[in-house]
C-alpha cells in the first residue's frame, strides 16, 4: 500500500505509544505503575454528567452550528472575558471535539508552506507535528531549566525572521510544569506587535495553578486581536474522554476555523456542549478539590525524586507534571540518554515514564537528560512508584 507522501511529515504523541506498551505488558500479567499519560484520575463531576443525561433526554441530539451551540459560546465568552480581562463576543468562540483541533485548524488557517512557526521545546509534540505536516518550518524555542523552564526572551526574539507567522506559547506547560512570568509575557507581546505576529496561547492548564494568579498574553496591549486562546474541559473538569475544547480568536479567523470544521466533522457533539455549560456555570468545588490534591501530590513526588541519587527535580507551579533532570543517573548507570533510562525503568522497574525526546528533539547545545512524570495518580501510587525507581536504579548501580 502506498500512502500519501504528506503522512511522512506527520508526527505523533508518544505518550499514547508508551500507553500502548504499558497496556500490552499489563495484559501479559505485569504490574506496571504508569506516570506516562496526562489524564486526571478523577471522575467527571456528577452535576456535569447529569446535565449531559438531561440534554439527551431533551433530545439535544441533532446537528448544531459548526462553531458550537450559541448558549455555550455565550457562556465561554463570558467566562474568558472574566478570567482574562478582555472583551469577548460569542462570534469569537469556536467549540471543537477536544483542544487539539484548535491547534490543527488554526495552523491550517494561518500557515502557508515555508512560513516559520516558533514553538516551545521541550513541548507538546503535536505543535511541531502539525507545523511540519502543513509544510511550515518549525522553529524550536528552548525552555531552560535554569529559568524554571521558561523562555529566554532575548533568544526568542533572535528566532524571529521575515518568514515568522506565529508563536506558540503554553503556560502552565506540558511537559515541565513551568510557567511564563508576567515579564516574559510582556516582552513576547511587544515582539508580536512589533513583528505583526499571531500568538497561539495554549492555556489548557490555566486553572491548575498552585500559587499566584493566571495571566494570559491576550490581555496585554495590542494582543487581543492577534491571540488565539486554546482552552477546554479535559483537564479542569476531568473530561478527557468527552473530547471537548474551544478556541477564542478574532471573528475572521473564527469563521475560517468553523468552515474547516464543516468540512471535517460538521460539528461537535451537541448534548456534550450542554454539559459544558453546567461545567462552567455550576459549582466549582470539585475543581478546587482536585487542584488541592494535585498540589499535595506535586510536593510528594518532587521531594521523593530529589531523594533519589542521580535525580534532581524543580518544583513546578502549574499543570500536573514534573520534569526531573536525570543526567547524573544516566551517566552513573551507563545509559546513553533518557530513552534508555525510560526503557530500563519500564522493563526492569515496572514503572512507566516518558523520555525527554517524547517532547521534541534536543535543542542545539542541549546536554542534559530529563524524563517526564505525570502525578495525575494516587499518592499511594506515587510512593510505590518512587520506591520502584529508587530500587531499580540501585540494582543497576
Amino acid at each position: 500500500m502506498k500512502l500519501a507522501d504528506r503522512l511522512n511529515q506527520l508526527g505523533t504523541e508518544n505518550a499514547f505509544e508508551v500507553l500502548s506498551e504499558v497496556n500490552s505488558l499489563k495484559a501479559a500479567g505485569r504490574d506496571i505503575l504508569s506516570f506516562a499519560i496526562g489524564e486526571p484520575d478523577f471522575d467527571t463531576p456528577e452535576n456535569i454528567k447529569q446535565a449531559c443525561i438531561q440534554a439527551i433526554q431533551q433530545n439535544q441530539t441533532h446537528y448544531c452550528p459548526s462553531a458550537g451551540i450559541l448558549p455555550l459560546r455565550e457562556t465561554i465568552a463570558a467566562y474568558i472575558a472574566k478570567t482574562r480581562n478582555i472583551s469577548v463576543s460569542p462570534d469569537e468562540v469556536v467549540v471543537t471535539p477536544g483542544g487539539k483541533p484548535i491547534i490543527y485548524y488554526c495552523l491550517h488557517a494561518l500557515v502557508n508552506p515555508g512560513d516559520e512557526v516558533i514553538y516551545p521545546n521541550p513541548g507538546f509534540p503535536i505543535y511541531e507535528s502539525v507545523i511540519r505536516f502543513l509544510g511550515g518550518v518549525p522553529v524550536p524555542a528552548p525552555l531552560l531549566e535554569e529559568k524554571d523552564f521558561s523562555l529566554d526572551t532575548e533568544h526568542l526574539e533572535q528566532l524571529i525572521t521575515p518568514k515568522t507567522k506565529l508563536i506558540i506559547l503554553n503556560s502552565p506547560q506540558n511537559p515541565t510544569g513551568g510557567m511564563l512570568t508576567p515579564k516574559d509575557l510582556e516582552q513576547i507581546a511587544a515582539m508580536a506587535v512589533k513583528h505583526d505576529l499571531w500568538v497561539l496561547s495554549d492555556e489548557i492548564y490555566s486553572r491548575m495553578l498552585y500559587s499566584g494568579t493566571f495571566t494570559s498574553i491576550s490581555a496585554l496591549p495590542g494582543m487581543a486581536a492577534r491571540t488565539i486562546i486554546l482552552d477546554g474541559f479535559s483537564k479542569t473538569y476531568a473530561m478527557t474522554g468527552w473530547r471537548l475544547g474551544y478556541g477564542v480568536m478574532n471573528r475572521e479567523l473564527a469563521t475560517a476555523v468553523a468552515r474547516l470544521i464543516t468540512n471535517c466533522e460538521s460539528c461537535t457533539n451537541t448534548f456534550i456542549q450542554y454539559a459544558a455549560i453546567e461545567a462552567i456555570t455550576g459549582p466549582q468545588d470539585s475543581v478546587d478539590e482536585m487542584v488541592a490534591e494535585f498540589k499535595a501530590r506535586r510536593d510528594l513526588i518532587v521531594d521523593g525524586l530529589n531523594s533519589i541519587p542521580g535525580i534532581s527535580c524543580k518544583k513546578p507551579n502549574g499543570a500536573f507534571y514534573v520534569f526531573p533532570n536525570v543526567t547524573a543517573a544516566c551517566k552513573n548507570l551507563g545509559f546513553a540518554d533518557s530513552k534508555e533510562l525510560q526503557q530500563y525503568l519500564l522493563h526492569s522497574g515496572n514503572v512507566a515514564v516518558l523520555p525527554r525526546t517524547s517532547f521534541g528533539e534536543k535543542n542545539t547545545a542541549e546536554t542534559q537528560e530529563y524524563i517526564r512524570l505525570s502525578y495525575a495518580t494516587s499518592r499511594e501510587n506515587i510512593i510505590a512508584g518512587l520506591k520502584r525507581i529508587k530500587d531499580a536504579l540501585a540494582a543497576k548501580a
